[in-house]
């Protein structure tokens, strides 16, 4: 569709609130935008003769957003490799493929939370221009960390609250509009400092959160360690990425720093694997439940928790989102719940709640059309029969032959 276009969607169910189906609903689509929603009946009834339709047995739920990807990297066995032997012109191809992928797993928001180069940025303007097809990519740029820190090979590292406001500065400078703060170590840098050990001081957090926020841009922090989550707390992020509470010897949840990210209202995306399952075989049963366990005491605390799948590293695809909110229903949460994390509850944390993430007039055209009832069981949501994305259709089955 162009800008101007107009088309109505009918279907069996729409999905239009948190766990609220309007049945026999339709949603009118001008341009990139949505302009109505509501019973079939009462919305053809003002349609033009000439609008195109299209007559949907199924259900429409908004786009998902995926909270946290990584475009450059592959999913392959070593991602860091695999990134090292690109060119940034074969790196930007593949990216583009990935982005197909995402988009038609029903992913309409991502948001690239460590790039090479600035080349999420470019190809967030292809899509936006329609060159490309893609979800609407919310991109952090060159995430900062210190010298030889965890992802210090996309071309980050900082040193000295100078170092890291020139940082943001160039990274909004370039279009990003979030800003990706490696507060810890991480297992994808294996020289690098350990998963829970801190890498900021307390004054070069505050410079970054500061000169992100003066500058209208929200700031996610990795964090895995206890000591690196209470650090991002005190600086004042936005949004934890991992939160697994991590210490030398085991984890450490600490209620007052929880108490501190529900009051303050700071998002957590625990970018849970597709392949969740497979973890207590590399982790260890124990271990791995332990984990489990710290993401259900976040969810029962009352921690704003968002879907996203870290795809890009290993084992993780750029078609894994639904496989990955399985994880939230082996927890015990509602399917009602889960697909708010996935699209209202993630909108509002990437700052998009006014814009997408619901079915709603003036929201952006972003939908998701499934067979099957994904609040009965999201498998549903696998079955993707069509995706609207800033009003553009995409039918990835016809795509995939």
């Amino acid at each position: 569709m162009t800008k101007g276009d107009e088309m109505l969607i009918t279907a069996s169910r729409v999905l239009v609130g948190s766990g609220e189906y309007l049945n026999d609903g339709a949603v009118l689509i001008e341009g990139d935008t949505i302009a109505a929603v509501g019973p079939r009946e009462q919305i053809a009834e003002h349609v033009a003769e000439n609008v195109q339709r299209f007559a949907f047995p199924g259900t429409i739920v908004p786009g998902l957003i995926d909270a946290h990807v990584h475009l450059a990297f592959d999913g392959g066995a070593d991602p860091v490799a695999a990134l090292s032997q690109s060119n940034d012109d074969s790196l930007l191809q593949d990216m583009r493929h990935r982005a197909e992928r995402l988009l038609h797993s029903g992913v309409t928001t991502a948001r690239d939370l460590g790039d090479r180069n600035g080349l999420a940025l470019r190809l967030a303007a292809e899509i936006i221009d329609g060159a490309a097809p893609g979800p609407r990519i919310v991109s952090a740029g060159t995430p900062a960390t210190p010298p030889g820190g965890h992802c210090h090979f996309l071309g980050g590292e900082v040193s000295g609250e100078a170092d890291v406001r020139a940082l943001v500065q160039r990274n909004v400078s370039a279009g990003a509009t979030v800003i990706k703060a490696m507060v810890t170590g991480g297992g994808l840098t294996k020289e690098g400092p350990k998963s829970w050990q801190s890498q900021f001081s307390p004054g070069e957090l505050a410079a970054l959160v500061n000169e992100a926020h003066s500058a209208g841009v929200p700031v996610a922090a990795h964090a895995h360690g206890a000591d690196g989550i209470a650090a991002a707390v005190e600086a004042g992020v936005d949004t934890i990425e991992h939160c697994t509470w991590m210490t030398s010897d085991g984890f450490d949840l600490r209620q007052d720093v929880l108490k501190r990210i529900v009051d303050q209202g700071i998002a957590i995306c625990p970018a849970v694997s597709p392949h969740w399952q497979m973890l207590p075989r590399f982790f260890g049963e124990e271990r791995a439940q332990a984990m489990f366990d710290l993401v259900r005491q976040m969810a029962d605390a009352g921690a704003k928790l968002i879907a996203g799948t870290d795809a890009g590293v290993q084992r993780a695809g750029f078609d894994g989102l639904v496989p990955a909110l399985s994880f939230y229903a082996h927890l015990g949460l509602p399917n009602s719940k889960i697909i708010d994390m996935a699209t209202a509850d993630a909108a509002s944390a990437l700052g998009l709640g006014g814009t997408t993430g619901r079915i709603a007039p003036g929201f952006r055209a972003d939908l998701l059309l499934v067979d099957g009832d994904p609040l009965a069981s999201l498998d549903a949501l696998k079955d993707v029969r069509a995706v609207f994305a800033g009003g553009r259709r995409h039918e990835p089955r016809e795509a995939s032959q």
